[in-house]
């Protein structure tokens, strides 16, 4: 391409555009006048209604037939909070870091990748898969996607996801699978009363202690080679009650539970509901499934990505499972993914900052992945 991109200016200007999920609009304006000069189609369409919707996507393609090879991601960010050293959405360079919501999470990751596509010339087809919903309910982000290419019939033969992986030093973590995630809502029910008349009411509360204890003696498993043990976390206790006076009526217990392969969502609800019966009679569950665990079998795409890692760093990639989910628990549906990205220690944190250098580096680890899976296009 003779169109050239300055990955960190174009993390800046799609840091600029502030993008909570669900995105929609402007971030995606600019991330296409990227991509058309680079003879990319770009197509964008905005999918679903309250409360998950309405979420805007976007699938850019270049090229022709197989092999296929696609990139995905996602413009939404998460709430800036308070306490930033200075405006989240009006990008600022210091001491060698682009600070910005999104720079690292992963705005910063879409736009080496667009300036690893101006400089690549390939055979087959290179595609973008990039959604204003990841860090949100994800009903009509990701899945909108894959439904909107199946009507087309598109199918990647691998797709590279450009989350941030990478811990300790650039290219140091590919991710080859992720942990499935259920969270879980155990409504106890009880009596409301008056505290000097306990014999008139049912207090949940030491029900829901009760079951919470029988949760935490839990043993789900031991994990395996690919992926660490399962875990469940409670993450919140409420009672209908804020008054010192009165017993509660009701309880409820949050839950989530960060899976492995050994497991499936569907039998840990019902394993939750088991125990939740049993201990506190009456109890009810209530339950998402954001996904379930997934491991890309060992292929060409492991061997492409760790190859052009090893080419500009120096150093072999980990392959890990550890972590949260990606939307890579939608796209294993379609064919071999793995998850590759900047350094995600400031990730979701106050002052998000990304290395300049390590954003173009990842340009250019990204330039030699496209080489590896589509080769070079003929004179």
């Amino acid at each position: 391409m003779t169109v050239a991109i300055d990955p960190v200016d174009l993390a800046a200007r799609l840091i600029a555009c502030p993008s909570v999920t669900p995105a929609r609009g402007a971030v995606f304006d600019v991330l296409e006048e990227a991509l058309r000069p680079l003879g990319f189609t770009v197509h964008r369409f905005v999918a679903g209604e309250a409360p998950d919707g309405p979420v805007e996507n976007l699938f850019a393609t270049r090229g022709s037939g197989t092999p296929h090879f696609a990139f995905a991601g996602h413009l939404d960010v998460v709430p800036p909070g308070d306490g930033w050293g200075s405006d989240p959405f009006a990008p600022v360079i210091r001491g060698g870091l682009l600070h910005g919501r999104g720079a690292v999470d992963m705005k910063g990751g879409i736009a080496a990748f667009v300036a690893a596509c101006a400089d690549a010339e390939h055979e087959g087809t290179l595609s973008l898969i990039i959604t204003g919903d990841e860090e949100g309910p994800a009903t009509y982000g990701t899945p909108a996607i894959m439904e909107w290419m199946a009507a087309r019939d598109i199918r990647p033969d691998m797709i590279l996801i450009g989350e941030p992986t990478s811990e300790d030093r650039l290219g140091d973590i590919v991710k080859i699978g992720r942990r499935g995630s259920v969270n879980m809502w155990i409504n106890v029910p009880g009596v409301q009363g008056h505290v000097a008349y306990p014999h008139r009411a049912d207090n949940p509360a030491p029900k829901a202690a009760r079951v919470i204890a029988a949760l935490e003696a839990l043993h789900l498993d031991d994990g395996n080679d690919s992926f660490q043990p399962s875990n469940l976390e409670v993450t919140a206790i409420e009672t209908s009650s804020k008054t010192t006076n009165v017993i509660p009526g009701a309880a409820t217990i949050q839950l989530n539970i960060r899976f492995n392969n050994l497991q499936r969502g569907a039998d840990l609800v019902a394993r939750v509901a088991r125990i939740a019966g049993e201990t506190a009679p009456g109890a009810t569950v209530e339950a998402k499934i954001s996904g379930e665990a997934f491991l890309t079998p060992a292929g060409p795409i492991y061997e492409i990505v760790s190859a052009a890692i090893e080419a500009e760093t120096g150093a072999k990639p980990r392959l890990s499972t550890h972590g949260g989910t990606s939307d890579g628990r939608f796209l294993i549906a379609l064919c071999p993914v793995v998850d590759f990205g900047l350094c995600n220690a400031t990730m979701h944190k106050l002052d998000e900052a990304a290395s300049v250098e390590d954003i173009r580096a990842l340009a250019r680890i990204y330039a030699r992945v496209i080489e590896g899976a589509l080769g070079t296009a003929a004179e």
